[in-house]
């Protein structure tokens, strides 16, 4: 039974990899003012290469968002970005976003200390949620709360910040996840945030300005499921709960499904976002919440992402591939496909990001060999891919058929795309 799950999940045997790498770096660099000011911050303990990890990017126009959380010291900003233009050096150093004085640590009231996903919306706001944490595990101390920062992405200014209750947070809270649902208009936008190891989901109105939390017993790992082997490590993440979230198009009342998982399970969960935007439902829920089938073995995720085309892509990192599923399916391992994988080039891969022209991003990090062994900086440890979403889901059980709103690629048109590097 084992074998025919795994089978049924793979779905796609693929050749040559879809996904084609746009940057890549042995070990990340800063864009400072002046080599003089670089070489201050590494000889202070400012900036220690080494101790700097991605872990989630965000695409917006001709920027590439990417965050380094504060796990260790010498991590000189947390929220950057790429330019995305002709001319861009395959390992770019990043930009400060909006600024190195806004990414000081302890920076509370203007700027951030740690940020983990990020999300841009329709209305052009970049939202950052900022877990005001530095350190990892045992060594994790908050200088700062935790925090919405939602800036202007025309401008670059942060037009709110709005502090999560001490009721949204508990003793174990670990937030890293963000997804905003945006309904009628601007105004009428939520963000919901995922507590990993606190087993809560916070909701946040925009139009209110203020926040609620929920419980519930999905939000937990499965016990059976804390056993990871990944990048030739074996290690138990048996605590991790609900972290990976999407949200599917408006449904025909009027409201979103949020699908959801924690990372210790291979089981999807789902939930109507009219629940989750009723403040009067935290207590009285529960039936509300609903199991799907599981993925498979193996199958252990972190990031997901659906946009209106009904298509979720999501990372499996046990596997060291991406995912899809077409939501027009019932949510099965059947229904499920493989669009790409490679054991050595996205190694952990750690975020999933679609963007406006419907093209999806991947970045891999060797996460748990960061944490748990060390990275050979002689070789290349971080990579950033891109693919038309239309190339991944091709001859799949996620392909969308008849295409109606995907621009799909000419010949020509897919030739180039297998040759450059992706720019806006």
């Amino acid at each position: 039974m084992r074998r025919v799950l795994l089978l049924m999940f793979l779905g796609l045997a693929h050749g040559a990899y879809k996904l084609q790498e746009q940057f890549r770096w042995k070990a990340l660099d800063y864009a400072y003012p002046t080599e003089e000011a670089r070489r201050q911050a590494i000889m202070n303990g400012r900036f220690i290469p080494e101790n700097n990890l991605p872990v989630g990017i965000e695409i917006w126009n001709n920027k590439l968002f990417v965050t380094v959380p504060r796990w260790m010291a010498g991590i000189p900003s947390t929220l950057n970005y790429i330019p995305l233009y002709e001319g861009v050096p395959e390992s770019p150093p990043l930009i400060p976003y909006p600024s190195f004085e806004a990414n000081e640590v302890a920076n509370c009231e203007n700027g951030f200390t740690t940020a983990y996903r990020l999300k841009a919306d329709e209305c052009d706001r970049l939202w950052v949620l900022d877990t005001g944490t530095f350190g990892i595990g045992n060594t994790t101390t908050n200088p700062c709360p935790y925090a919405i920062n939602v800036f202007d992405l025309h401008t670059d200014t942060r037009i709110r910040r709005y502090e999560l209750r001490k009721e949204d947070t508990n003793a174990n809270t670990f937030i890293a996840n963000i997804a905003i649902d945006i309904g009628k208009s601007c105004e009428d936008t939520f963000a919901y945030m995922s507590d990993e190891l606190g087993y809560g989901l916070i909701a946040y109105s925009w139009e209110q300005n203020k926040s609620w939390r929920f419980a519930h017993s999905f939000f937990m790992p499965d016990p059976l499921k804390g056993d990871f082997n990944i990048g030739g490590l074996n290690f138990q993440w048996g605590e991790e709960g609900i972290f990976g979230m999407s949200l599917t198009r408006i449904q025909q009342d009027g409201y979103r499904l949020m699908h959801f998982s924690p990372l210790a399970s291979d089981r999807e969960f789902q939930v109507s976002t009219r629940i989750l935007r009723d403040s009067t439902k935290v207590e009285s829920s529960y039936h509300d919440f609903t199991p799907l089938k599981e993925r498979g073995p193996l199958a252990h995720t972190t990031s997901r992402v659906m946009d209106d085309s009904g298509v979720q892509f999501f990372n499996l990192i046990d596997r060291n591939g991406v995912g899809c599923w077409n939501s027009d399916k019932p949510y099965s391992p059947e229904n499920l496909a493989m669009v790409d994988r490679d054991d050595l080039a996205l190694s952990f891969p750690a975020d999933v990001k679609i963007d406006r022209e419907k093209n999806v991003w991947v970045i891999s990090d060797k996460m748990p060999n960061f944490l748990i062994d060390k990275l050979n900086y002689n070789e290349i440890n971080f990579r950033i891919f891109f693919a038309p979403m239309e190339v991944l889901i091709k001859d799949t059980v996620c392909e969308i058929k008849p295409v109606q709103e995907l621009n799909v690629l000419n010949p020509f048109d897919y030739q180039l795309y297998s040759k450059k590097r992706f720019y806006y």
